[in-house]
Protein backbone atom coordinates (compact mmCIF):
# COMPACT_ATOMS: atom_id res chain seq x y z
CA UNK A 1 0.00 0.00 0.00
CA UNK A 2 2.85 2.40 0.83
CA UNK A 3 4.54 1.57 -2.46
CA UNK A 4 1.40 2.53 -4.37
CA UNK A 5 1.27 5.87 -2.53
CA UNK A 6 4.90 6.53 -3.39
CA UNK A 7 4.18 5.75 -7.04
CA UNK A 8 1.80 8.69 -7.08
CA UNK A 9 4.72 11.03 -6.44
CA UNK A 10 6.28 9.96 -9.73
CA UNK A 11 3.46 11.80 -11.51
CA UNK A 12 5.59 14.92 -11.08
CA UNK A 13 7.99 13.70 -13.79
CA UNK A 14 5.58 13.45 -16.78
CA UNK A 15 3.73 16.57 -15.62
CA UNK A 16 6.95 18.58 -15.56
CA UNK A 17 7.88 17.26 -19.02
CA UNK A 18 4.49 18.34 -20.38
CA UNK A 19 4.82 21.78 -18.80
CA UNK A 20 8.34 22.18 -20.19
CA UNK A 21 7.11 21.33 -23.68
CA UNK A 22 4.29 23.83 -23.31
CA UNK A 23 6.82 26.50 -22.33
CA UNK A 24 8.78 25.91 -25.52
CA UNK A 25 5.56 25.92 -27.56
CA UNK A 26 4.66 29.31 -26.07
CA UNK A 27 8.21 30.62 -26.60
CA UNK A 28 8.08 29.60 -30.26
CA UNK A 29 4.55 30.95 -30.50
CA UNK A 30 5.70 34.38 -29.32
CA UNK A 31 7.79 34.76 -32.47
CA UNK A 32 4.91 33.97 -34.82
CA UNK A 33 3.04 36.75 -36.55
CA UNK A 34 0.31 34.79 -38.33
CA UNK A 35 -3.04 34.61 -36.56
CA UNK A 36 -3.87 30.97 -37.36
CA UNK A 37 -0.49 29.59 -36.30
CA UNK A 38 -0.50 31.72 -33.17
CA UNK A 39 -3.96 30.39 -32.22
CA UNK A 40 -2.77 26.83 -32.85
CA UNK A 41 0.19 27.42 -30.50
CA UNK A 42 -2.10 28.68 -27.74
CA UNK A 43 -4.49 25.75 -28.16
CA UNK A 44 -1.57 23.30 -28.07
CA UNK A 45 -0.21 24.88 -24.89
CA UNK A 46 -3.65 24.76 -23.23
CA UNK A 47 -4.04 21.08 -24.13
CA UNK A 48 -0.60 20.36 -22.67
CA UNK A 49 -1.57 22.17 -19.45
CA UNK A 50 -4.78 20.14 -19.24
CA UNK A 51 -2.83 16.90 -19.77
CA UNK A 52 -0.31 17.89 -17.09
CA UNK A 53 -3.10 18.70 -14.63
CA UNK A 54 -4.78 15.34 -15.30
CA UNK A 55 -1.49 13.54 -14.65
CA UNK A 56 -1.04 15.46 -11.39
CA UNK A 57 -4.64 14.74 -10.37
CA UNK A 58 -4.15 11.02 -10.96
CA UNK A 59 -0.92 11.12 -8.97
CA UNK A 60 -2.53 12.95 -6.08
CA UNK A 61 -5.44 10.48 -6.12
CA UNK A 62 -2.92 7.65 -5.83
CA UNK A 63 -1.08 9.36 -2.96
CA UNK A 64 -4.28 10.14 -1.04
CA UNK A 65 -6.13 6.83 -1.46
CA UNK A 66 -3.28 4.38 -2.03
CA UNK A 67 -5.14 2.91 -5.01
CA UNK A 68 -4.16 3.45 -8.59
CA UNK A 69 -7.10 4.19 -10.96
CA UNK A 70 -5.91 1.45 -13.31
CA UNK A 71 -5.81 -1.04 -10.42
CA UNK A 72 -9.57 -0.67 -9.94
CA UNK A 73 -10.21 -1.34 -13.64
CA UNK A 74 -7.91 -4.38 -13.61
CA UNK A 75 -9.78 -5.92 -10.67
CA UNK A 76 -13.05 -5.45 -12.55
CA UNK A 77 -11.59 -7.07 -15.68
CA UNK A 78 -10.19 -10.00 -13.70
CA UNK A 79 -13.64 -10.80 -12.36
CA UNK A 80 -14.99 -11.07 -15.91
CA UNK A 81 -12.13 -13.06 -17.44
CA UNK A 82 -12.83 -16.82 -17.63
CA UNK A 83 -9.13 -17.64 -17.32
CA UNK A 84 -8.97 -15.87 -13.96
CA UNK A 85 -11.89 -17.83 -12.54
CA UNK A 86 -10.20 -21.18 -13.16
CA UNK A 87 -6.45 -20.61 -13.55
CA UNK A 88 -5.78 -24.33 -13.89
CA UNK A 89 -8.45 -24.76 -16.56
CA UNK A 90 -7.88 -26.13 -20.06
CA UNK A 91 -6.93 -22.72 -21.51
CA UNK A 92 -4.08 -22.21 -19.04
CA UNK A 93 -2.36 -25.58 -19.09
CA UNK A 94 1.02 -25.83 -20.70
CA UNK A 95 1.21 -27.99 -23.85
CA UNK A 96 3.07 -31.28 -23.64
CA UNK A 97 6.63 -31.02 -24.85
CA UNK A 98 8.04 -33.82 -27.00
CA UNK A 99 10.87 -35.76 -25.37
CA UNK A 100 14.37 -34.50 -26.10
CA UNK A 101 16.78 -36.86 -27.86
Amino acid sequence: MIVMRAMGLFAIIPASVLLTISYFVLAANKRQEEGNLKAFGYVTAILLWIAASLVLLAGSYTVITGKHPMQIMMKHMMKQCPMMKDPMGPMCQMPEMPPQK
